[in-house]
């Protein structure tokens, strides 16, 4: 009964976390999706392989991989067209995949010729690169000001877009290439700045891959032209605008500025029905409101029309319920940082927050958009921080609920007392950073950076004694704290090795299929028809085939470049049987067992996420992708459907597998009591 109730809660979200008919871009009630013919087929493939040629002896020449990635880019928008055909959605994806195809033509013909003539192009154009996570070739938009010399360092502006449920690449780059309306909410007044445009792997509110390419895609600007790393300005409206908060208040100190427009407010953590597992993990990407403190070092501008008339919440707020739209989301942050003690005062459509360099805006009379007076206080805004630039300030607040998203400025949480709780830090540094006054909650472990004349610290009203350097890390034993090695002793959750099992898909990823002798052959099919799904499913929505190796082929290196996510049993996989010893799963051919938990090895499958054995600065994962479900891929917020570990039932028949038992490790990666 308790697993029908989680399954019918998951669909009954999903089915209201959905946009309406009236979405804009969506699909709405639209007729079937048009499939090309084909002939049609036929000449998008010819030019798909005649520009694969030409990439291939451009390799052979030792072409840059930046200017094959801008040629490539073209190839793969064809390819991922030609391999789900029914996201063409109409005869104009036909035709702009076509276009978009003679463009990479055009391109490949050139760098054939030793020319790259779009390098130096001033305006809209379109770049590429290789996705470190997966391998995938991306693309993204840029704005090139006829300023730009590549002498004087600019701003970048990073633009994160709304909702289009018929966004491939190929529309992505055919759309981008076109000049919007003058009153696009993309554009901003002109001060030199070099705009990004980011695909980031289709409808996802920047999530997952989402995020990690929206980083990347920063890095090859940055890579590529000249920018001033501390004038970075996020900017996103709609599914941007929940991107924007996500992203903004995640990761504080790397914005000079965030404009967030719109952007559903998520609710989920607040209901009932979840697992302990699943209700704690969405402490940290669903409860956005509640981390609205991180505002607290980064200039913020919220806005959106008083007569939005989109899906205020995921899920949907229940019929009849008042709604104001997705004004909703910054209203919710703007009463959050009251709640935090910095009330907002002004205009009832112009707020400013006391304490907090935020502005909280409403246009009046207006839909789902900004109006033109409401535009120009947020160009005024992104200006006046734009000029500043982003400064190391010397008063820090900051919370978290995780050690993924660990970092403001010269603080860094190392460890919490108990992961998916709030922690939360107050530091305050004067006299040219020799004094330190230091208040924190659940927080076990963290480093202090710029510390290079620290001479008296009190924490927690403790005072310590400490030396002067780059760097003082310092852990709490037990109700006092120490000034501690950088290096941590023991098994740790810490940044990037924390869970859940979904956390191991953050960062650069392998996938090992087995190729031994199982010892349960229903099991090592289980688990090679959950390796074949993850790679159907992410490549499907997030555009890459990920990196698979039969585990014959998987070297010792591989454990120091990749997360690694192993497939089948400790029969079948020569890498599980090697790792199996040294994981708090005790796995035989007759049991599989977590702590005082026993399973019949022959009817159950052991998924779960720790540090690798095999070089502890990594994950290993055991028979898992993603646990997001797919459905929610192309959703504003994509939850977890496990936690650390699962035991999931071996079933005979097509579906997701029943979970027997599920949760999550302590602090120190060993089952809690």
């Amino acid at each position: 009964m308790k697993r029908f109730v989680i399954v019918f809660l998951a669909v009954a979200f999903f089915a209201l976390s959905q946009p309406p008919p009236q979405t804009p871009g969506g699909r709405g009630n639209q007729p079937p999706p048009v499939v090309p013919t084909a002939d049609e087929k036929l000449q998008l493939q010819s030019k798909v392989e005649t520009i694969d040629g030409i990439i291939q002896q451009l390799r052979g020449k030792n072409v840059s991989d930046d200017l094959v990635a801008d040629v490539e880019v073209f190839a793969q928008a064809g390819r991922w067209l030609l391999e789900f055909p029914n996201t063409f959605y109409t005869q104009d994806g036909i035709q702009n995949a076509s276009a978009v195809l003679d463009m990479g033509l055009e391109r490949a013909h050139q760098l054939e010729g030793g020319q790259s003539p779009w390098v130096g192009q001033k305006g809209r154009k379109i770049h590429g690169f290789y996705s470190a996570l997966d391998g995938s070739i991306q693309p993204y938009g840029l704005i090139v000001p006829e300023s730009y010399d590549g002498k004087r360092a600019v701003r970048l502006y990073v633009w994160l877009h709304g909702r289009n449920n018929t966004l491939t690449e190929a529309s992505f780059i055919s759309g981008f290439l076109r000049t919007p309306a003058p009153q696009s909410l993309a554009n901003s007044a002109d001060l030199g700045q070099i705009q990004l445009e980011v695909y980031s792997r289709g409808n996802n509110a920047n999530h997952w891959a989402g995020e990690v390419d929206t980083f990347e895609a920063i890095a090859e600007v940055q890579k590529r032209y000249k920018i001033d790393p501390d004038r970075v300005v996020l900017r996103g409206f709609s599914l941007g605008g929940a991107g924007a908060w996500h992203l903004a208040l995640h990761h504080p100190d790397r914005f000079a500025a965030a404009e967030i427009g719109a952007g559903t407010w998520p609710r989920r953590y607040l209901m009932s029905g979840f697992t302990p597992y699943q209700a704690a993990t969405l402490h940290i990407w669903e409860n956005m409101t509640e981390w609205a403190l991180n505002a607290y070092n980064l200039p913020i501008a919220a806005h959106d029309g008083d007569h939005d008339p989109q899906v205020a919440s995921i899920p949907r707020p229940e019929p009849g319920a008042p709604t104001r739209g997705q004004l909703e989301s910054s209203i919710r942050v703007r009463e959050q940082l009251a709640k935090e003690g910095f009330p907002s005062e002004g205009e009832p459509n112009f707020l400013k927050t006391k304490g907090v360099p935020a502005i909280f805006l409403i246009s009046e009379n207006t839909g789902h958009s900004a109006s033109p007076a409401v535009k120009t206080k947020l160009d005024a805004f992104i200006k006046e921080w734009g000029d500043r630039g982003r400064v190391s300030p010397d008063h820090i607040r900051f919370l978290t609920y995780t050690t993924r998203y660990n970092r403001d400025y010269w603080v860094t949480v190392d460890g919490l007392i108990k992961h998916y709780e709030r922690a939360d830090i107050e530091a305050l540094r004067s006299d040219g950073g020799e004094r330190y006054q230091i208040t924190t909650h659940n927080i076990a472990r963290l480093t202090l950076g710029e510390t290079s004349h620290a001479a008296e610290m009190k924490i927690d009203g403790q005072d310590l004694k400490v030396k002067s350097e780059p760097e003082i890390t310092l852990e709490r034993s037990g109700p006092a704290w120490r000034v501690a090695n950088a290096k941590w002793a023991g098994l740790h959750k810490t940044h990037a090795l924390q869970g859940p099992i979904d956390d191991a898909f953050l960062d650069p990823f392998l996938l090992v299929r087995p190729t031994g002798v199982p010892w349960n052959k229903a099991v090592n099919k289980k688990a090679l028809e959950r390796l074949e799904r993850f790679e159907q499913v992410y490549a499907r929505n997030y555009r890459a085939h990920v990196r698979i190796k039969d585990d014959k082929d998987v070297t010792e290196a591989d454990f120091g470049k990749y997360n690694v996510a192993l497939f089948g049993d400790p029969g079948s996989n020569r890498w599980i049987v090697k790792v199996q010893g040294k994981l708090p799963v005790r796995w035989t051919r007759e049991n599989v067992s977590f702590g005082e938990r026993s399973f019949p090895a022959a009817e159950h499958i052991p998924v779960l996420v720790y540090p690798n054995p095999l070089n502890r600065s990594r994950y290993v994962v055991i028979n898992s992708g993603l646990t997001i479900e797919e459905r929610e891929y192309n959703s504003d917020y994509s939850m977890p459907q496990l936690g650390d570990f699962a035991v999931l039932k071996v079933r005979t028949e097509p579906g997701s597998p029943e979970v027997a038992y599920a949760g999550l490790f302590d602090e120190s990666w060993q089952l809690s009591k």
